[in-house]
């Protein structure tokens, strides 16, 4: 902007500010490209620091894209539940769509944080810092105890490569690129040709208890989520009712009536 007006961009009048702006939209296809946006922040933070009124200036909002989450369909998880051969990425693929995790959230999963008896999991620090608890289900328990049978993990429920090691972590937790790797691998086991990712479980766990019946304001707080607005996309992909909260895993395998 400096070298087009030939002076720096806080000595501008509103309107050469705004034919700038004018031109670099019909220069590139969309107000959402990365240089336009660089360019109004910029504008912004620079009147700022230099004391000026920037709300003077029309500097346009720049609207984030609504994209509907990708959503798999319950034959579809059926598939990638059952494609891993180890039984520790059944149950992470498990616990991810079982209980809506997060990826973080999973791989910090504490033995002391599952209570198997009660049939919850303790979700500690999940984005934001705020706990919550959500259900495990019948299935999931099963799958935990045999699990914590077999493996015999200490401290983390999912343990990573030991430190030092190429992947290795800071500490003995499952790495994200294994999570990541996990997923994939299930996927592509699975024959799923959408483009998933570890957070594509999340959305289809939200989506198929709105479609078995669970309210959405039970759902914001099995997520986690702080705004209620964040919950609401999945209106647009799945039908709600009002239901008490449960795993979805527990009506996956049900028999069809």
């Amino acid at each position: 902007m400096a070298l087009h007006f030939e002076c720096l961009p806080t000595e501008l009048d509103t309107e050469q500010v705004e034919e700038y702006l004018e031109q670099m939209l019909d220069q590139h296809d969309t107000p959402s490209e990365s240089y336009f946006k660089f360019v109004v922040y910029s504008l912004r933070f620079a009147f700022k620091a230099e004391g000026l009124d920037y709300k003077r200036f029309t500097l346009p909002s720049i609207k984030h894209e609504k994209k509907l989450p990708v959503i798999l369909s319950r034959e579809e998880m059926r598939r990638l539940l059952r494609a891993p051969a180890l039984l520790k990425h059944r149950l992470l693929i498990g616990l991810l769509y079982g209980c809506g995790l997060r990826c973080m959230e999973v791989r910090s999963i504490h033995i002391k944080d599952l209570d198997l008896d009660r049939r919850l999991l303790h979700v500690r620090k999940g984005k934001g810092r705020k706990d919550r608890y959500v259900p495990l289900g019948e299935l999931l328990c099963r799958g935990v105890r045999s699990y914590l049978e077999a493996e015999n993990p200490q401290t983390f429920l999912f343990n990573g490569k030991p430190e030092g090691r190429k992947g290795g972590d800071f500490d003995s937790r499952y790495s994200q690129r294994g999570v990541q790797w996990a997923v994939q691998q299930a996927a592509k086991t699975a024959g799923i040709q959408k483009d998933i990712s570890v957070h594509t479980l999340r959305h289809t766990y939200a989506t198929h208890l709105l479609e078995d019946g669970l309210d959405i304001v039970s759902i914001k707080e099995l997520l986690g989520h702080e705004r209620i607005e964040t919950t609401m996309v999945y209106l647009h992909v799945a039908r709600h009712g009002r239901k008490a909260p449960f795993s979805p895993l527990d009506t996956l395998f049900a028999p069809a009536l």
